[in-house]
C-alpha cells in the first residue's frame, strides 16, 4: 500500500514538473523527443573514421556490402541497397540496374533529398564505347563522355545510357533505388565526411 502511494506521488511530481516547464516555455517543448535522444546516443557512440590517405570504395553487389579501404587496408564495411533490378550491369536509362566498373566521385551533395550523396562517374569510357557501338548514343555524346572522364569531370548524365548514379542515404534494407547505392543515413554521413571528390569507386557484381 505504501509502495503504491509513493509511486503515485512520484508520477504526480514528474507530471507537475513537465507542466511547469511547458508553461514557462510558452507552450514550446523543452524536453527532447525520444527519437531525438536516440539520435544523440547514436552520434555519441559512433567512432569517426581515421584520416584516409589513399581511400578506395569497393561495392560488392552480390554481397550487398560497401567496403571502405585505405590503400590495401580494409577500414570498414557497410550494408547497402541497390537498384530495383540489381542483377547485371547497367545498360540503359531506367533499367533499374546499378552499374559495374571503375568510377570516381565527381561531386558531393550535402543537400541531397536522400540526406547526403556522392556522385559516381557513370557512364564510364567503356559504357560510352558500348553505347556508341550499339547506337544507343551519338558520336558527339560518346566523345563528350570520354573527354569528361579523361579530365576527371562530370560525364553526361542525361543520355540514353542513363546517369545520376549516387551513393546516398535513405536506408539499406532493400533494393529500392533507380540504380544508386543506398546506405543508412549514419553510414553515408561517415563516408561523406571522410572522402573527397576524385576518390575511386569500384563496383563489382
Amino acid at each position: 500500500m505504501k509502495k503504491a502511494v509513493l509511486i503515485s506521488i512520484g508520477c504526480v511530481f514528474v507530471l507537475s514538473a513537465i507542466f511547469l516547464i511547458t508553461a514557462q516555455s510558452g507552450g514550446r517543448r523543452l524536453l527532447p523527443m525520444p527519437e531525438t535522444i536516440f539520435d544523440s546516443m547514436q552520434e555519441r557512440n559512433s567512432q569517426p573514421l581515421p584520416v584516409l590517405k589513399n581511400p578506395l570504395i569497393v561495392v560488392k553487389k552480390k554481397e550487398r556490402k560497401l567496403h571502405l579501404y585505405d590503400a590495401e587496408t580494409l577500414v570498414k564495411t557497410y550494408d547497402i541497397g541497390l537498384g530495383f533490378a540489381p542483377v547485371g550491369d547497367k545498360q540503359t536509362q531506367g533499367d533499374g540496374k546499378t552499374p559495374e566498373g571503375e568510377f570516381y566521385i565527381f561531386t558531393k551533395n550535402a543537400k541531397s533529398r536522400f540526406y547526403l550523396s556522392l556522385g559516381v562517374s557513370y557512364p564510364s569510357i567503356d559504357d560510352a564505347t558500348r553505347g556508341w557501338r550499339e547506337k544507343i548514343i551519338s558520336k558527339q555524346e560518346h566523345d563528350a563522355i570520354v573527354k569528361a572522364i579523361n579530365e576527371k569531370k562530370t560525364p553526361l548524365q542525361n543520355t540514353r545510357l542513363g546517369g545520376e548514379i549516387y551513393i546516398h542515404g535513405g536506408g539499406a534494407a532493400s533494393d529500392w533505388t533507380l540504380g544508386c547505392v543506398a546506405l543508412a543515413n549514419e553510414d553515408i554521413k561517415e563516408i561523406f565526411d571522410a572522402l573527397a571528390v576524385g576518390t575511386t569507386v569500384r563496383i563489382e557484381h
